[in-house]
C-alpha cells in the first residue's frame, strides 16, 4: 500500500465478519452488498473467479448493505446470518443471489429447509430480530467509510471504484499485492 493513501474502511475485518480466503492472505477484499441488487448479484460471481484466481493471497469479507428501494434486502440479510449462525451463511448467501426474485419470507424459509438448518431455531431468531442489530453496525461502518452504494468494495482498506467494471477488481488486487 502507499504509505500516503489513507484507510477508507473504517471497521476493520474482525471475528463478526464472514470471510472466505486464508486468514494470511496478503490482500483483503471487502464488499457491502445487498442480496436485492443485481449488480451485487454480478459481483458475487465475479468474486468467486477472484478467490479462484487469486488463491492463497485474498480474502473477503462480506458485509450487509441493504438498500430501502429493495423491499426485500433487509429480510434476506437476516436469512444470512440465521443462516450464518448454523455455520451456513456462504451457503444461503448463493441461494439468495442465485433465486434473487424470490426473497420474501415464504421462500427465505424454505431456502433454511434446503440447507438442513434447525428450523426451529432459523424461525425464532427471524421473528426475534436477532441479527437486526449487527446488520444495523454493518450499515452504519458503510455510511463511515462513506458507501452511497453497493457494491462497494475496499481492496486493503481502501475503497476501489468499480463503476467502470467488476473487472477493474482484478487489476486492483494485483497492485495491492506484495511485488
Amino acid at each position: 500500500m502507499n504509505p500516503h493513501q489513507t484507510i477508507d474502511l473504517t471497521i476493520p475485518v474482525n471475528e463478526m465478519d464472514h470471510v472466505l480466503g486464508a486468514d494470511h492472505a496478503p490482500v483483503t477484499l471487502v464488499e457491502y452488498g445487498d442480496f436485492e441488487s443485481q449488480t451485487c448479484k454480478q459481483a458475487a460471481s465475479a468474486v468467486k473467479q477472484l478467490l479462484e484466481q487469486f488463491a492463497g493471497r485474498v480474502r473477503f469479507a462480506y458485509r450487509h448493505f441493504p438498500l430501502t428501494v429493495h423491499p426485500h434486502a433487509l429480510a434476506a440479510a437476516e436469512a444470512a446470518e440465521a443462516a450464518g449462525a448454523q455455520g451456513k451463511f456462504w451457503q444461503m448467501h448463493d441461494l439468495l443471489f442465485e433465486h434473487q426474485p424470490h426473497l420474501d419470507p415464504k421462500h427465505l424459509d424454505g431456502y433454511a429447509e434446503q440447507l438442513r438448518l434447525d428450523m426451529t431455531r432459523f424461525t425464532a431468531e427471524i421473528r426475534d430480530e436477532i441479527y437486526l442489530q449487527r446488520i444495523r453496525e454493518q450499515i452504519a461502518g458503510a455510511k463511515l467509510s462513506h458507501v452511497k452504494s453497493e457494491p462497494a468494495f475496499f481492496i486493503n482498506g481502501v475503497i476501489h471504484d468499480v463503476s467502470f467494471g467488476l473487472h477493474t477488481l482484478v487489476g486492483g488486487i494485483e497492485a495491492a499485492l506484495p511485488r
